[in-house]
């Protein structure tokens, strides 16, 4: 194989960012050579997947076979982790949701891989385990999430850090709501987002702005920031994706259509910049106005919430994002209502004893407590 080709293995295929993944993989033919894909759920998917891209490895959830394409069809059914720390792989993205990126993350960074992060919760919960292990083993996180994307951006060629983070938001689709009608709204109406075309979890954290905070953590740890520089401000528009200043005063921004597929590809080629003519461009004659607006923490007290818990540290961060997997999945099924979820995660924190300077396990373990406690809450409420 031409050593130019690069190797991915694809964690989350089937999902939102995974199948975006696959559409830069197709339009840049000839770059890469998709050796591994794991799933979840969505055998069907996986299956037209494998067929397509023919890995040399797979891994899914369900215990059905891959219809016609498991590993007496060429490709090896391997663990995550396995997958992740392949010799055969050089970039791995981590494209899962929630706590499961989290283990095979980990691996890959031991391995010393080009990491291509789409997935919160790793940096959130372990982010002082896997960025002391990314310096001893030389691997590379590469953030997917826009805003990390334009922060990322931004700092290239500077020999200084930044005096400060502002991480933009959209607003999610409940901006100006009062709080009754906050506590009317379904999960059919949090799950149309404004800009962007993403997962159900990551979905409703914009609309609760849980996301924003999580994006706080993610920051500090990617670019060695204190929390205290990092900012959010609302812009409804999501043309411009995060902003840094420096110490002389000036900004920096990064602009571009709302299209997950540009930070994909960025984190692909990178350092290059590709021609891709299936990417979106601005039309700068159809844009009347960019706006900026404070967040509402009192609309919004999940961004409020994450916050203190950045703040607190330790295994914090983990019981926030454990209790809060566990409320959206609640609102998703229509058990609670919509406020009730930064009300859940909020309970779940107050119990929570923190462990500074904490394992892995402990994290682990904390993510287990924060799970079953949540539920308890849940349970005594109904």
């Amino acid at each position: 194989m031409d050593d130019s080709v690069k190797k991915l293995a694809i964690l989350g295929s089937t999902g939102s960012i995974g199948r975006q993944t696959l559409q830069v993989v197709r339009n840049l033919d000839g770059r890469f050579r998709v050796v591994g894909l794991a799933a979840g759920q969505n055998i069907e998917l996986l299956s037209k997947q494998v067929a397509e891209f023919k890995p040399e490895f797979i891994y899914y959830q369900s215990k059905n076979h891959v219809p016609g394409h498991s590993h007496d069809r060429g490709s090896q059914l391997l663990s995550l982790e396995e997958i992740a720390a392949h010799p055969d792989v050089d970039i791995v993205v981590i494209a899962t949701s929630g706590k499961t990126g989290l283990s095979a993350t980990l691996a890959a960074v031991k391995a010393g891989k080009k990491v291509a992060l789409a997935n919160k919760e790793p940096l959130v919960m372990a982010g002082e385990i896997i960025t002391r292990e990314a310096k001893k083993s030389g691997a590379q996180l590469l953030p997917i999430d826009s805003e990390h994307s334009a922060i990322w951006q931004c700092l290239n060629g500077e020999s200084q850090p930044p005096k400060r983070i502002l991480l933009t938001a959209s607003g999610g689709p409940f901006r100006g709501f009062s709080l009754k009608q906050l506590s009317e709204v379904t999960p059919q109406q949090a799950l149309q987002h404004p800009s962007w075309q993403m997962g159900k979890k990551v979905t409703i954290d914009s609309a609760t702005l849980m996301n924003k905070g999580l994006e706080i953590m993610e920051a500090r740890w990617l670019f060695d920031v204190p929390l205290a520089r990092i900012d959010v401000i609302i812009h409804p528009q999501s043309i411009i994706h995060s902003m840094v200043e420096f110490a002389d005063g000036s900004f920096k921004a990064q602009m571009s259509y709302p299209d997950m597929r540009l930070p994909i590809q960025y984190a692909l080629t990178w350092p290059e910049r590709v021609n891709n003519p299936d990417l979106p461009k601005l039309d700068w004659d159809k844009i009347k106005a960019l706006t900026f607006e404070p967040p509402d923490l009192k609309m919004f007290p999940c961004l409020e919430l994450a916050m203190q818990a950045a703040r607190t540290g330790g295994t914090s961060p983990a019981a926030l994002c454990a209790a809060d997997e566990v409320a959206v999945e609640l609102f998703l099924k229509e058990a609670i209502k919509f406020p009730d979820i930064a009300r859940l995660v909020e309970k779940v924190l107050q119990n929570h004893q923190t462990i500074f300077d904490p394992t892995l396990d402990d994290i682990i373990n904390i993510d287990g407590w924060a799970r079953e406690k949540a539920l308890q809450f849940f349970k005594k409420s109904n």
